[in-house]
């Protein structure tokens, strides 16, 4: 339904409102009409017309009447200067704050359009959280903008269109409105690929005629066996839409006719018990193809679908696709949240797809509050817009669902965040296996933490889900600030400490003399370029030592060092300054030297690595270091494994690694020659005392010759 006046709405809303509540919603478009007098779309139509537009599609979902009255008012604040309190006064809190979560930001300068959007995205967002409301009244609003598109230039069409396929495309069907999906899609597709579309559209129209005689007598089939086996159903063969098809063909790297060659059906049943009896059925009468059965009804997708599907071989070795489901369960999935409020009624608790939009939105909120600035929140939502996900298992038993590719570090931080945060390892079905591997369906995954853990940067090459990577920015963002501070002091105070001096000691007047001399505010700020590599403590204490006048004079390239002092002790804890050397895995007890790199701070190379050699023009970055006495953590070590050709070697040698409790970060294979073959290991230690067991264990293993440790 289209509504194009008021009494065509009030018919609509009379089925199923009582007449106080389609009075509220008349009163609403009465003050919009007399709000946007004199006012005129770029069609010359009354403005009024859109606020109407935009109530009728809530209609068509049976919205409550607040939302009706929001959708009537949701442009007054924004193109009339009437006041949110004002609105609040005629019609109470509630219409007055969905109204002003849809209205933009109109009263503050952006730098970008994009910032702009951004920021309107952010504060809508912020108000979902108060109430779910208002992203379907915006939902709305953005459809009718969508269909009537034509009357805008040409690049605001398609930036919009673009906009909306980025953004609200994706969170219609988050939130399980496929309907309103369906009609974005198709609507920004014309507008961005035109002649796709028409090409598109001319092929469907051509192919429907040679498709028409062979659906009809597929569905009457079923529609017959299902009715001799005493059920009433309704079946219906689903259509393809345009913009689905360009995915597919685009994807899958098939042509139009293959995609059209799978026929589609969807049977609409009473109950839940008979989506699965029907089931037995439709598999009767036509073989099932191994592996294409989803039960969505036992494990719902994300955004609170539910049925059956299963693809079948029909006649002439066609394939058909079948969705089984109840009527509910049909509402639910083309309206999604929107259907919570049809069958809503008093004391009844939140249904599916509202709980897992509630769920959703408050995950919103969260990453709001870690993004450092707009954008970044938006970028952090296109991510979690995934429309494919795996369900995955606590140890408990709970589901949790996750997007394609999500490993376990997105798994730890769909659990807690402080799950993920002090997350070390994990276990995907009761095996040791690495954080980066890709989680499966059904697996059932177990993570393993520690109190002195801190989530690694490297994660973010492979963390996908926005609340991990979220979290994961907003740690490091915090925590690297006070990691520095404190490495900083620390490699200053060593190098004070040649001239029989630390920053304890240091006149105050002389060392704000320093920082104003090369404009730093605080003394935190010079700490933290050390701590990166930026400058070098060794110089920054010759010219803190010297007088005024002199150390202007000198320069990071002529300045001499002073001598070495003690050693700066490395505990593990010191945080995202202080980094390992790859190339030669220095572990506790080794014989350790730093290597202050510019923006990585402090790398750690055991004494004896080669790439040391190569930075001898570079001896002012050479630190002297040494493990404490109470290190922490676990540290990258590799062994080189010679055993002999036999099967199964590898399992056995990764079977006696996990059966002492140390993980596997990478194994591989170098084939020697016919007799003997290289395992490579990679693991994390706790020291070379742990890595010489380990060493010891491995030898013992009968066809194992030769265990050695890669020092380059």
């Amino acid at each position: 339904m289209q509504t194009t006046d008021i009494d065509g709405l009030n018919s609509a809303l009379r089925t199923y409102l009582n007449q106080e509540q389609t009075n509220h919603v008349n009163r609403a478009y009465f003050f919009a009409e007399q709000a946007h007098y004199g006012q005129r779309r770029r069609s010359g139509e009354p403005y009024v017309t859109h606020p109407l537009a935009v109530a009728g599609i809530l209609a068509d979902m049976h919205m409550d009447h607040q939302s009706l009255m929001a959708a009537m008012l949701h442009d007054v604040i924004e193109d009339t200067g009437i006041a949110k309190s004002a609105i609040g006064e005629q019609f109470g809190a509630t219409v007055a704050n969905l109204v002003d979560g849809v209205s933009k930001l109109t009263q503050m300068e952006f730098e970008s359009l994009e910032e702009k959007q951004a920021e309107n995205f952010q504060k809508m967002a912020l108000a979902m959280a108060r109430d779910i409301r208002v992203i379907l009244v915006k939902l709305a609003d953005r459809l009718h903008n969508m269909r009537t598109l034509g009357v805008l230039n040409s690049n605001k069409a398609r930036r919009i269109a673009r906009e909306t396929l980025d953004i609200y495309s994706p969170i219609a069907m988050r939130l399980g409105m496929n309907n309103v999906r369906m009609e974005f899609e198709d609507l920004g597709f014309r507008v961005l690929y035109p002649m796709r579309a028409n090409r598109i559209d001319a092929a469907l129209h051509e192919a429907s005629g040679h498709r028409k005689e062979l659906v009809e007598k597929v569905r009457s089939q079923i529609q017959a066996t299902l009715e001799q086996e005493g059920h009433e159903v309704m079946v219906v063969g689903r259509e393809k839409h345009p913009y689905s098809i360009y995915k597919k063909m685009k994807s899958k790297r098939k042509s139009f006719s293959e995609i059209m060659d799978i026929y589609a059906f969807r049977i609409i049943v009473d109950s839940v018990d008979t989506c699965y009896r029907v089931l037995g059925c439709i598999h009767s009468l036509y073989k099932p193809v191994p592996g294409e059965f989803k039960d969505y009804i036992a494990i719902p997708k994300a955004n609170g679908y539910q049925s059956l599907h299963t693809v079948l071989m029909g006649m002439h070795g066609v394939p058909i696709e079948v969705q089984i489901r109840t009527r509910e369960m049909e509402d639910m999935a083309n309206n999604g949240i929107a259907a919570h409020w049809l069958y809503k009624s008093n004391g009844q608790s939140d249904r599916g797809s509202h709980a897992r939009a509630r769920e959703w939105v408050q995950g919103l909120l969260e990453m709001q509050q870690r993004a450092g600035n707009s954008l970044e929140f938006i970028e952090s939502v296109k991510i979690d817009l995934f429309p494919d996900e795996v369900y995955v298992f606590t140890p408990k038993g709970k589901i949790l669902e996750l997007p394609r590719r999500a490993t376990a570090v997105d798994f730890a931080y769909a659990v807690h965040t402080d799950v993920g945060n002090s997350c070390v390892a994990c276990r995907i079905n009761r095996r040791v296996a690495p954080l980066s591997e890709p989680l499966q369906s059904g697996q059932t995954v177990e993570i393993l933490t520690s109190p002195v853990a801190r989530p690694n940067p490297a994660w973010l090459d492979y963390a996908v889900t926005a609340k991990a990577r979220s979290a994961i920015h907003h740690f490091l963002k915090n925590q690297t600030k006070e990691d520095s501070v404190a490495l900083g002091r620390s490699l200053l105070d060593k190098a004070l400490t040649g001239f029989d001096s630390n920053l304890e000691l240091l006149p105050e007047e002389q060392l704000n003399h320093f920082l104003a001399q090369h404009t730093y505010e605080k003394l935190e700020d010079l700490l933290v370029e050390i701590a990166r590599g930026n400058r070098l403590p060794t110089f920054i204490a010759q010219q803190l030592m010297s007088e005024p006048g002199e150390a202007r004079l000198q320069s990071d390239d002529t300045a001499e060092q002073p001598n070495d002092g003690q050693p700066v002790a490395i505990r593990g804890t010191e945080g995202f300054m202080v980094s390992y050397a790859r190339c030669c895995h220095p572990i506790p007890g080794d014989s350790i030297v730093g290597y202050l790199s510019l923006e990585k701070g402090v790398v750690v190379h055991r004494d004896q690595c080669n790439n040391l050699k190569d930075m001898r023009d570079h001896s002012e970055r050479r630190i002297a270091l040494r493990w404490d006495e109470e290190v922490e953590g676990e540290y990258p070590a590799e062994l080189r494994i010679e055993v002999e050709n036999r099967r199964g070697m590898i399992a056995v040698i990764a079977t006696r690694i996990n059966s002492i409790g140390v993980n596997i970060e990478k194994i591989s294979t170098d084939h020697k020659d016919y007799q003997f073959t290289y395992v490579n290991l990679e693991m994390l230690v706790q020291s070379r005392v742990h890595l010489a067991n380990i060493m010891k264990r491995l030898r013992a293993i009968h066809h194992v010759r030769k265990v050695t440790r890669v020092k380059n």
